[in-house]
């Protein structure tokens, strides 16, 4: 059943055996035995990747689901170990990362002196079956996966500017004004050479010629607050700058939909201890913290 879950996490016999340090021969060996036991076909393999037939994905959450309660007993069981021990790998985009993960990630350490945490603070999707991540924190809308996700709050995009640009430069009323201020773009977020609304309900595209492209949201928050001109960023990520008058946002008026925030993991119903316990403190603490990132 392990084995069988590990094909399917990773997608491939070969990747299944990277990850559980045997030859891919072996992987293809106890697949082929479980389908004969079985009597039935669980996996269609193909030159590039390994899918579930209708009857293997139903095996796949059974098995997911046995194998979660066989480590859970076994905890149990051992009593000692129900103490969080060992290494934790948690990854999030950059900002938030440092924001408000690196304060959950320190009350966790001080909390469970017994586990080592790496934190991966990048902006990009980190893979958490290829990439041996344990935890990670996903903005925006999620594709459909064998993951499990716990929603702790939303975000907004924005545009902002600061009071001296705005007083300069005017104030846009309406989207198709942007095309007369200078814009500054941060391909993180917004890699296209346009920004996107909502006008009566109906999509609008304004194409943007921005003065300033930087790679990192950082640069493009201080660029806006050296009054450079108008960024598109993340709630989130200018909440401090709002409350504190150095960033005002405009056209709040015709704002995509926000995006939700997700907690992701792959332990499914019951997680290792260390896991467990990391992602009860960033719920309760993000949640807590969530109102913020829409101001």
């Amino acid at each position: 059943m392990h084995t069988f879950v590990t094909v399917v996490e990773t997608e491939g016999l070969a990747s299944a055996a990277r990850k559980l340090n045997v030859s891919p021969s072996v992987i293809s060996r106890v697949m082929t035995e479980l389908e004969e036991h079985l009597g039935v076909r669980l996996l269609t393999r193909t030159t590039r990747v390994v899918r579930t037939t209708d009857a293997g994905a139903t095996f796949f959450e059974d098995c997911r689901r046995i194998l979660s309660e066989v480590e859970a007993a076994e905890l149990s069981a051992a009593g000692a170990n129900t103490t969080p021990r060992g290494h934790l790998t948690v990854t999030a985009p950059v900002l938030f990362g440092r924001m408000y993960v690196t304060p959950v990630a320190l009350e966790y350490l001080t909390r469970y002196p017994a586990v080592n945490l790496n934190c991966w603070f990048l902006d990009r999707i980190v893979n958490l079956v290829d990439e041996g991540a344990d935890v990670a924190v996903r903005i925006g809308e999620l594709p459909s996966s064998s993951l499990q996700a716990i929603a702790v709050g939303k975000v907004r995009r924005v545009l902002c500017a600061s009071p001296a640009y705005l007083d300069a430069h005017g104030v846009p009323q309406r989207p198709e004004e942007l095309e007369s201020h200078v814009a500054i773009q941060a391909t993180g977020l917004t890699p296209s050479p346009e920004w996107r609304f909502r006008v009566n309900g109906k999509p609008l595209a304004v194409p943007i010629q921005p003065r300033l492209v930087t790679t990192t949201n950082d640069s493009a928050i201080e660029a806006a607050r050296a009054g450079l001109g108008i960024a598109r960023l993340l709630s989130y990520q200018i909440a401090q700058d709002l409350a504190e008058g150095t960033l005002r946002i405009v056209l709040p008026d015709y704002e995509l939909a926000t995006l939700p925030v997700h907690v992701v993991h792959r332990e499914g119903k019951h997680a290792n201890r260390k896991v467990r316990a990391f992602l009860d403190l960033a719920i309760e603490t993000l949640r807590a913290k969530a109102p913020l990132w829409c101001a």
